[in-house]
Formats: C-alpha cells, sequence, structure tokens
C-alpha cells in the first residue's frame, strides 16, 4: 500500500506547528518559549516575535517589556494585560480587545490596530507612529506624551481621551469622534481634522501650524 498520500498532510501540519514556535502543554495551553498564553501567566520579556496569538484569551496576562513584533493578535482579548514596554512594532491587534490595559512606554510603530476595544487603556508616552489605527475605540484613553506621528486615526473615537502633550503631526483624525478630548500643549502640525467632532474638546497652548480644520481661537 502506498502511504505517501497520508504522510504528506501529516508532515504539513508538524512543519506548520514548528514553524510558529506554539507547542501545547498537558492541558492543551498554548506554550511559546515558555510563555502560557492563559488569563494571568506571567511572561515578562517574553520573546513572541512573529507569534500567531488569533482570537486567544490573554487577559491579566503580564506581558511587559516582551517582544510581540510582528505578531498576530487579531480579534485577542488583551483586557487588563500589562504591555509597559512592549515592543508590537508591524504587529496586527485588529479588533483586538485592550480595555484598561497598560501600553505605557510600549512601541506599537506601523502596528495595525483597526477596530480595536482600548475603552480606558493606559498608553503614555507609547510610540504609535505611522500606526493604522482607523475606527478604534478610545475612549477615556490615557494618551498623554503619546507619539503619533503620521498615524491613521481615521472614524476613530477619542471621547474623553486625554492626549496631552501628546505628538500628533500629520496625524489623520478624519471624521473621528474629538468631542470632550484633551488635546492641551499637543502637537498637531499638519494633522487632518475634517469633518471631526471637537464639541467641548480642550486644545489649550497646542501647536497647529498646517493642521486642516482645527478649531480657531486657542492661540
Amino acid at each position: 500500500m502506498n502511504h505517501l498520500p497520508l504522510l504528506v498532510p501529516a508532515l504539513l501540519l508538524v512543519l506548520g506547528s514548528h514553524a510558529i514556535g506554539a507547542e501545547s502543554d498537558n492541558d492543551g495551553v498554548p506554550l511559546i518559549n515558555g510563555c502560557r498564553i492563559e488569563p494571568e501567566s506571567k511572561c515578562p520579556n517574553a520573546n513572541l516575535r512573529g507569534a500567531d496569538l488569533r482570537n486567544l484569551d490573554m487577559r491579566h496576562m503580564d506581558l511587559s517589556g516582551a517582544d510581540l513584533s510582528g505578531a498576530d493578535l487579531r480579534h485577542v482579548n488583551l483586557d487588563l494585560a500589562n504591555l509597559e514596554k512592549a515592543t508590537l512594532r508591524g504587529a496586527n491587534l485588529n479588533r483586538a480587545s485592550l480595555q484598561q490595559s497598560n501600553l505605557r512606554l510600549a512601541d506599537l510603530s506601523g502596528a495595525s490596530l483597526v477596530a480595536i476595544d482600548g475603552w480606558g487603556l493606559f498608553a503614555q508616552a507609547a510610540q504609535f507612529e505611522g500606526a493604522d489605527m482607523r475606527a478604534a475605540n478610545l475612549e477615556f484613553a490615557r494618551l498623554s506624551g503619546a507619539k503619533l506621528h503620521d498615524v491613521q486615526l481615521q472614524a476613530a473615537n477619542l471621547e474623553m481621551t486625554w492626549l496631552s502633550k501628546a505628538d500628533l503631526k500629520g496625524a489623520h483624525l478624519e471624521d473621528a469622534n474629538l468631542q470632550e478630548v484633551k488635546l492641551g500643549g499637543s502637537n498637531l502640525e499638519n494633522a487632518n481634522l475634517s469633518g471631526a467632532r471637537v464639541r467641548f474638546g480642550n486644545f489649550q497652548g497646542a501647536n497647529m501650524p498646517g493642521c486642516v480644520a482645527c478649531p480657531k481661537g486657542w492661540d
């Protein structure tokens, strides 16, 4: 009997599992480079570069200082997770939940965060240069001092978001909800706010040269 047709799919399955570096322990919990991917797991400084973490429950995980560059985090639940000083450059977090998570000083340059639920997240002094954050929910988020050069925030919800002293040079905020946003002392040079709702927003001391549709009277 020719067993080759049966062996080829099995071989491909094995090779595929090694390609992403993922294993499972005895109770079926994903294990990547010694990090158990489950709620409340402690994985500070973990190496999760390029890991396939789609749809996983990662609530309350300690991933402080972890390297998640290029990781696939689509639809992941990272509510209340600690990602302080983590590296997520080029990671895909589309439609992930990051409610009240800690992204302080994290690097998300070039990451994709389309339609994330980031209600109340903490991302003070984080790096978001060139990130795609279209339709993101960032209501009540803390982004003071964050760097958001050329970020895509079209149709994002930034109501009551703290962006004081944030650097939004060249940011795209078309049709965004900026009601009651805190942008005091921020840099909005060459940003685009066309169609944005700015009712009760605070732009005191904001830098606005070249800004499209920025509110007047805050000089």
